[in-house]
């Protein structure tokens, strides 16, 4: 139990940050796994549209490092790239 006040009020929204810190990891661990199953090129780019928009945010909120967001969008976008190219 906290013996100050202020820690009584960050417990509380520890707890409130914690929850949406893993609300917005797991949609982003599932939007990237989702996209790396895909094998249609139009459907995955709609896809990386989504994901990027996650990441993106993810990364305003510091939950990962811009520059571990910027790696993974790359790294999609490439994966998406070469869907196409596979279908030649």
């Amino acid at each position: 139990m906290p013996n100050h006040k202020s820690c009584e009020k960050r417990v509380k929204t520890s707890e409130e940050r914690r929850l949406r810190n893993r609300t917005m990891t797991s949609q982003l661990r599932t939007g990237m796994r989702e996209l790396r199953s895909m094998t249609d090129k139009d459907a995955a780019a709609t896809k990386l549209r989504e994901v990027n928009s996650i990441l993106d945010r993810a990364a305003a909120a510091h939950i990962v490092h811009p520059r571990n967001a910027d790696r993974h969008k790359s790294r999609l976008a490439r994966f998406v790239q070469k869907l196409g190219e596979a279908a030649n």
